[in-house]
């Protein structure tokens, strides 16, 4: 009778021992579902550093402007797997200097690529197909730039410019989250005064011309991704 209870003992024991890991798993699995949920929207939250204002047509010019007079940066250092390329920024053109620094600031052209290449022409970035471009555009503002053609910057080999909106304007108001790099030599004078030249490569054209030459589909989309990182530099 003894070792019959000391049996009914022992196995109430094991039961009750199961039922307890069975509840701390359950536990740790919830646990881990609600970590996972949490990380996805902190992922969804930090994709920029700390955007100051949702931007629009009505407020982005007094934006910039106040931005440009608190900010004396002028330098961009832009980071493919072909190499870098310095970029020096024009204090002719504050509106779309300020626009590019402050989107460099945010983290918005990194994990974007040169989406576009056109031989002995041009390369141009600041798209990506990943959806992580289309929330960091919603983050920061739908908006666009006039085109600032009044400084006689002209289209030289290696002047950075922006390109037109995809959405039809008579004006060629800028996009303000792409740029294009014009590679061609002897530059793409016939640009000049319809697009704004906003920048100038210093070091690197090197690594634009590698890009330049890389294979491109029907679309003049490269056939591999060129990814890019951009930095604010002195």
């Amino acid at each position: 009778m003894q070792k019959f209870n000391l049996f009914i003992f022992s196995f109430l024991v094991i039961l009750t021992l199961c039922c307890e890991n069975s509840r701390v798993k359950k536990k740790e699995k919830i646990k881990i579902r609600i970590e996972k949920k949490d990380s996805k929207k902190k992922s969804n939250k930090i994709l920029l550093e700390n955007p100051k204002i949702i931007l629009n047509n009505k407020n982005v010019i007094n934006f910039l402007y106040a931005y440009n007079m608190e900010n004396s940066y002028n330098k961009v250092k832009i980071s493919t797997s072909f190499g870098e390329i310095i970029i020096k920024l024009f204090d002719e053109t504050p509106y779309h200097k300020s626009n590019f620094i402050y989107l460099s600031k945010l983290g918005y052209f990194n994990n974007t690529f040169f989406h576009r290449v056109v031989p002995n022409f041009i390369i141009q970035g600041g798209n990506s197909d990943n959806k992580e471009t289309s929330i960091k555009r919603r983050q920061i503002g739908k908006y666009l730039l006039p085109v600032d053609a009044k400084n006689k910057i002209r289209h030289d080999r290696g002047i950075v410019s922006m390109p037109s909106s995809d959405i039809a304007n008579p004006f060629k108001l800028a996009s303000p989250y792409e740029f294009f790099i014009v590679q061609k030599k002897g530059g793409a004078h016939h640009l000049d005064g319809k697009y704004t030249p906003f920048g100038k490569v210093v070091k690197g054209m090197d690594v634009v011309d590698k890009i330049n030459s890389q294979p491109i589909d029907k679309r003049e989309a490269p056939i591999n991704n060129i990814k890019m990182l951009i930095e604010v530099i002195k």
